[in-house]
């Protein structure tokens, strides 16, 4: 028989709208209220300062080990103010602007990176789940999440949020064939940052897009200019009505950049040079909103200020909240809540045993 050629029937897009000059491609603006317009640059700007906040509490041993967050804010927010409250957010461990979107307060990020399990209570109204560290883990989350979502014939979406090195391990690849094959209502968002800790994105794969790992699954794949918040906010769009209207998953890649360290235990400067970082801090997402929301009208100089200010106060107030609830020693039993809607019969075994452990330490 002849040789013959398979003709793969898809492409993948490149959405960008915003550049980092603040030049709007007007035909792709998407259609978002004025409204929701300033409070993503609420949080936009509140997930920056609150950022460096902690990052200075970090330095005085003031809060434990934790991983930035400044530079992404634009694929965070752009991503999860598409969702309903009925809708699902999985995050990965640098997803905090999103969190904070979410409804997660700054008090319970502090206390969860001061070591209180108390830190990660979600309130039963949040269809949120808690920060998971080990690489890609949350992507088979998210897909029994959607694969539940479908199972009810609901039209609500789960959204999982994780890094470019994650797509270099197999939860990853096992997590987008199950939604390729079950036709899943789930939104993956890659926040490409160009570095999985110091292994640079070269390093990982030799696909020329991160995006088009989505074809070899059967689901759609696009690649969007991740520091621009309108772009991610159209692709997260598109994302969420296909999945609603039984169209299945979607894999964004959002090409941004990590400006900060990988954790407060990483130096970036032994594995990348200061003119790359510069070249990126060009392209700074906030910068950039700000310019668009200026000549819309919906910002100025004077209000940048007032908003700078009032994210001022708002960090404080919760650092202040934080500490006070610190002077009071967590309660050790909390780490077994809220994993399981029944706990297991190991873990109910090792809670008895820690509380005996405990009432015998106070006895003595």
């Amino acid at each position: 028989m002849p040789r013959t050629r398979i003709v793969i029937p898809d492409e993948i897009d490149h959405i960008s709208i915003l550049d980092e000059e603040g030049n709007l491609d007007s035909g792709l603006e998407p259609d978002i209220s004025d409204e929701t317009l300033l409070r993503l640059h609420h949080f936009m700007l509140l997930g920056r300062r609150f950022d460096e906040r902690l990052l200075s509490l970090q330095r005085q041993g003031r809060v434990g080990t934790f991983a930035p967050i400044s530079g992404q804010e634009a694929t965070q927010l752009g991503a999860a103010a598409i969702l309903r409250p009925s809708d699902w957010l999985v995050p990965a461990f640098r997803e905090t602007a999103a969190e904070l979107w979410r409804g997660r307060s700054m008090e319970s990020v502090i206390l969860y990176f001061n070591g209180y399990a108390e830190g990660v209570d979600i309130p039963e109204d949040r269809n949120d789940f808690p920060i998971s560290v080990p690489v890609g883990s949350q992507i088979l989350h998210a897909v029994g999440v959607a694969w539940s979502i479908r199972y009810r014939g609901k039209d609500d979406v789960a959204l999982a949020f994780f890094g470019d090195g994650a797509t270099s391990q197999g939860d990853f690849h096992e997590g987008l064939n199950f939604a390729g094959v079950y036709e899943i209502p789930a939104i993956f968002v890659c926040q490409n940052n160009q570095w999985a800790i110091s292994v640079p994105r070269k390093h990982q794969t030799r696909s020329e897009t991160l995006a088009q790992k989505a074809i070899a699954y059967g689901i759609k794949g696009v690649q969007v200019d991740g520091n621009d918040v309108l772009a991610v906010y159209a692709a997260a769009s598109e994302a969420a009505q296909r999945a609603r209207s039984g169209g299945g998953a979607t894999f964004i890649e959002c090409v941004t950049y990590r400006m900060s360290v990988h954790t407060t235990a990483d130096d970036p400067r032994r594995y990348r040079s200061d003119e790359e970082v510069e070249l990126w801090q060009k392209r700074d997402p906030l910068n950039r909103f700000q310019k668009y929301l200026t000549a819309k009208g919906l910002m100025s100089d004077e209000k940048i200020e007032m908003a700078e200010n009032t994210v001022k106060e708002e960090i404080q107030a919760a650092v202040d909240r934080a500490e006070e609830r610190m002077k009071t020693p967590g309660d050790p039993l909390y780490m077994f809540e809220h994993a399981y809607a029944q706990m297991p019969p190991h873990l109910i075994e090792q809670r008895e045993y820690l509380a005996r452990e405990l009432s015998e330490q106070k006895k003595g």
